[in-house]
């Protein structure tokens, strides 16, 4: 089957939970060299709180998405606690009272999460952000799904994508945000923002992959 059950949102959700307390310690160095330094440890602060909120047992998807974009919301500083707040409660709203979640559902759920950050701010592709992760991750998405593909293929073809977005942050000059203030100083530096999305985005397309590996055996 090319979906998976919404009761195994747990699983997800852990899988990005612990993404992010693994690159903790990078995505705070990669924030150093152009801004406050506390990235990771400002997500990793968000992201260990919802895990001790999630409840045992099967959980939908929606419920736990709910959970960490809550706690990144209210429990976390400086400017990504309203980013990826926002981000995950709004993905979760897009897959409210699904039994299971499908590619259709996925990408609503990824549009939901672009229109999010779309609505905090007026940041867009070339800034040097978050957005140059997640808009050619979501374009990707859109396009195997628009050509028949698979789910796992969409999700193998948004993960080289956000990969791909995060690299090229490197050679942009930031425009957003205090790293703006470097200017040119920015250029040559990952954003740690659109670094931290790719570590989620590829959270999300292994853990799905594997959900529905499991379901098709």
């Amino acid at each position: 089957m090319d979906r998976f059950p919404s009761s195994a949102g747990r699983d997800i959700v852990l899988s990005l939970i612990r993404t992010i307390q693994d690159n903790a310690a990078y995505l705070s160095e990669i924030d150093g060299a152009i801004g406050d330094g506390d990235h990771g440890i400002n997500m990793n602060k968000g992201f260990s709180l919802a895990e001790q909120r999630l409840p045992q047992g099967p959980v939908a998807l929606a419920e736990g998405l709910s959970i960490l974009g809550d706690t990144l919301l209210t429990d976390i500083g400086g400017s990504m606690g309203p980013l990826y707040g926002m981000l995950f409660m709004d993905m979760g709203d897009a897959c409210q009272d699904q039994e299971t979640i499908d590619s259709a559902t996925f990408l609503a759920m990824l549009q939901a999460a672009l229109a999010a950050i779309q609505s905090l701010g007026d940041a867009k592709v070339g800034d040097k952000t978050l957005l140059d992760t997640l808009v050619p991750a979501l374009d990707a998405f859109e396009g195997a799904v628009r050509n028949g593909e698979s789910f796992a293929s969409a999700l193998a073809s948004m993960a080289a994508a956000a990969e791909a977005g995060k690299e090229a942050t490197r050679n942009m000059v930031a425009k957003i945000g205090r790293a703006s203030r470097l200017g040119e100083r920015s250029r040559g530096h990952l954003d740690a923002g659109a670094t931290s999305c790719n570590l989620l985005l590829q959270a999300f397309a292994a853990s799905i992959t594997a959900l529905l590996n499991s379901e098709s055996t």
